[in-house]
């Protein structure tokens, strides 16, 4: 495929992302507002309503039936449970316009400038999973923090089983006292329970919403307290010193395993560096790299063989607790 040609339809691609991103947002803000209430937010008669937790309404990532991205690719993978646990506000019919734009927009400039054929390829490659990246990026961290809350939010819900208040009365309480993400999370079981649903139900509710293992053991805890009787106060806490005692072989661990963690982002980083400083003294003689046949070659094979090698530092450094 020529140059002129490609970059044609690689304009149009774009300007198609466009233009349902334009039709999309505008379906979704404009449209679905009703005239009535557009001209008294404009005459400053409407009054806000606040945004309180309702479980009758539909999910808010939840694309709508009539979304012009869904009726056009109606089989692409849902995301909404992801987004919700990275707690990112966006439609996932959004995100995936995000992700073509992005990958076409990646692709557009190398074409532009006359570049071969595969290297608008490999840039939009790159490219388009950027976002899908950084939600993950998003999710991890907000589990882990959920995680590192999990043993203080334990031992608060046993304070509170000891001086008499009930489960949802201390699933209240932490949603009152500690800071999101887990003050969120807690909030809504007790929410989700005060509308009707069973303490049971919305517990586990939870336990598919956050994959931690801890807090299945919570989940499991309350679940079969609750059938069969016993002490909840004592097995959360012992959950909970069990929650304390892994976070501390876990900061061991990573002491320990900070040099080989140091050493392979230095043995990836340094033969980056050096081509930069060699593309600086004398770009003729690094040129070579992607100018001759087996300067490519040598290329991809060392780029594959770095992977490799991350591939197995991790490995080595993540030891599992």
């Amino acid at each position: 495929m020529s140059v002129p040609i490609m970059i044609s339809v690689v304009v149009a691609v774009g300007v198609m992302c466009l233009v349902a991103a334009g039709v999309n947002f505008y379906r979704e803000y404009a449209g679905s507002r009703s005239l009535d209430e557009r001209l008294g937010r404009l005459a400053g008669t409407t009054t806000q309503v606040a945004d309180t937790p309702n479980l009758l309404r539909e999910p808010m990532l939840a694309a709508e039936a009539g979304s012009l991205i869904e009726q056009l690719l109606p089989r692409l993978p849902s995301l909404t449970k992801l987004f919700q646990q990275a707690d990112f506000r966006m439609p996932p019919a959004q995100f995936w316009l995000l992700t073509g734009g992005l990958g076409v927009g990646a692709a557009l400039l190398p074409a532009l400038f006359g570049l071969p054929f595969y290297v608008p390829l490999v840039t939009g490659l790159i490219a388009a999973p950027l976002p899908f990246f950084y939600v993950l990026f998003l999710r991890k961290k907000r589990l882990n923090k959920f995680a590192a809350q999990l043993c203080e939010a334990l031992e608060l819900v046993a304070r509170a089983l000891r001086a008499g208040h009930s489960v949802a009365a201390a699933m209240q309480s932490v949603a009152e006292e500690m800071p999101n993400p887990i003050a969120s999370e807690f909030g809504r079981v007790y929410e989700e329970q005060n509308l009707g649903v069973s303490l049971d139900l919305a517990l586990r509710n939870l336990a598919e919403r956050i994959p931690n293992l801890d807090l299945k053991f919570f989940v499991t805890a309350v679940v079969i307290q609750r059938q069969t009787g016993g002490d909840l106060a004592e097995i959360l806490d012992k959950i909970g010193y069990v929650i304390r005692e892994r976070f501390k072989i876990m900061g061991m661990v990573q002491a320990l395993t900070g040099e080989g963690r140091i050493s392979g982002v230095v043995l990836i980083g340094l033969p980056f560096f050096l081509m930069l400083v060699m593309l600086y003294l004398s770009p003729a003689y690094v040129s070579m790299l992607w100018t001759d046949p087996r300067g490519r070659m040598m290329s991809a094979f060392g780029c594959l063989s770095m992977a490799v090698g991350a591939a197995f530092i991790r490995k080595i450094v993540n030891i599992k607790v």
